[in-house]
């Protein structure tokens, strides 16, 4: 069974959107573990029907080596991001990890990603979740 991680800090809404979509595309084919920099985001998270959820640094530096994706913005991959949430030693986990990645591109720091159009964020997600399900092999919600 595939194992996706999705990452999401402060109040875990991006997450939990994502894995309500993943959830809904891929079924239960699918392990779907979420990992909060705070308790409030993985709670969220696991409400939206991950599989599991941890949080803080610890959690999410173990386990980015055991998935076969992982999910997020592309705010996991910055030190400090978050508004401090993200420390430098998750980002330097997550983006050392073997797993692929699929990133929204969505910051709230001081980056701008050029040749990325502006799209209403539920556009974004479908986007993303179609890139998972072609990368996965499966085209389908079923198991």
């Amino acid at each position: 069974m595939q194992r996706i991680i999705v990452i999401d800090g402060q109040g875990g809404g991006i997450g939990s959107a994502v894995i309500r979509k993943l959830r809904e595309a891929m079924g239960d084919a699918v392990e779907i573990i979420a990992l909060g920099t705070n308790a409030i985001a993985t709670a969220q998270m696991l409400k939206a029907k991950a599989n599991r959820g941890a949080s803080g640094e610890n959690a999410i530096v173990h386990s980015v080596r055991d998935a076969d994706a992982i999910v997020g913005s592309v705010a996991i991959l910055m030190a400090n991001a978050m508004m401090g949430e993200l420390t430098p030693k998750m980002a330097m986990a997550i983006a050392d990890s073997r797993p692929k990645k699929f990133l929204l591109p969505l910051s709230q720091e001081n980056i701008t990603i050029a040749g990325v159009s502006k799209e209403p964020l539920p556009h974004l997600i479908d986007a993303l979740i179609e890139q998972v399900r072609q990368a996965s092999g499966r085209h389908d919600g079923n198991a």
